[in-house]
This record gives C-alpha cells, sequence and structure tokens, in this order.
C-alpha cells in the first residue's frame, strides 16, 4: 500500500482506484444527495464513462469529459499524484503536468461503455468495512494484507 499524496475530502468523490486498465470511482451528485455517478477513464484509449449508479447516462458526457469525470481526476492526482496518474492512463506529456486539469485537458477519449457494477459494488464493499466494530483482531477478509511494522 502506498501513501495518500494529499488529504483528500471523501464528501466529493469518495472512491477512487487506479484498477482493471482504468482510472475509475464513485462520485457525488452535486444536485441529489441520493445519487451517485460510476465514472471511468480507460487506460491507453482514454475512453470516457460517466452513469449514475442505476445506469442512466451522465448528461453531461457529451464527447469531452464531464464535470464528475473531471473531480475523479482531481481526486486522483491528489491520492496518486500527477506523474502515477499520467503513467497509468499512458498520457503523453510534452511538459510537466501539475494538477488534475493539465492531465484531463490531454484526455482525447470518446465516451464508451464501461462495467459501473463493478466499480459500485467495490465501493459498497468498502463502506462495509466502515461500520465493523473496532477490534485490534484480524479481520479474516484482510488476512493477504501485510502487517504494518511487522518484523519477519
Amino acid at each position: 500500500m502506498l501513501p495518500v499524496v494529499q488529504p483528500r475530502k471523501l464528501a466529493k468523490v469518495p472512491f477512487v482506484e487506479l484498477a482493471d486498465g482504468r482510472l475509475q470511482g464513485v462520485v457525488s451528485s452535486g444536485s441529489d444527495i441520493e445519487r451517485v455517478y460510476v465514472s471511468s477513464i480507460t487506460a491507453g484509449s482514454h475512453g470516457l464513462n460517466c452513469s449514475t449508479n442505476n445506469n442512466r447516462p451522465c448528461g453531461g458526457l457529451r464527447g469531452s469529459p464531464c464535470k464528475h469525470l473531471q473531480a475523479l481526476v482531481d481526486e486522483a492526482v491528489l491520492q496518486y499524484g500527477v506523474d502515477r496518474v499520467t503513467r497509468y492512463l499512458r498520457i503523453e506529456v510534452d511538459g510537466e503536468l501539475s494538477s488534475g486539469a493539465d492531465l484531463v485537458a490531454r484526455l482525447r477519449g470518446r465516451p464508451e461503455s464501461s462495467p459501473a457494477a463493478v466499480v459500485f459494488s467495490r465501493f459498497l464493499r468498502h463502506l462495509a468495512y466502515l461500520e465493523l466494530p473496532e477490534t485490534t483482531e484480524p479481520i479474516p477478509e484482510l488476512h493477504w494484507f501485510p502487517a504494518m511494522g511487522a518484523v519477519r
């Protein structure tokens, strides 16, 4: 596990990950507290996807990244750093990138379908860990994580 590059505020983008060949995550709706968007950018092709948790397409995704994708990229840069996100998405740069906005400006992908249910399911699984009672005992589902500070 890598430490977070900068602290994140989880209210707008509660879940972000670099997985399955995509930058993907869950972004809160700005207008409806009960709605979230599952957004993703495919590495290499930069295919863009954004839909609600019940698979309704985002109205702002019309050939260029919507505000949900921009928020996702901004939070990924805070979580992983601009260099790591740039490398993962295979974005070619001719200079130095300093922000998520710089990264989004170099995306040339088009809207494409992506499995939102898988990402949303992972998000819900992460939320379930927050509901576990506090304990120092091992959690069976996480037994494969290396022990922090363990000496071998």
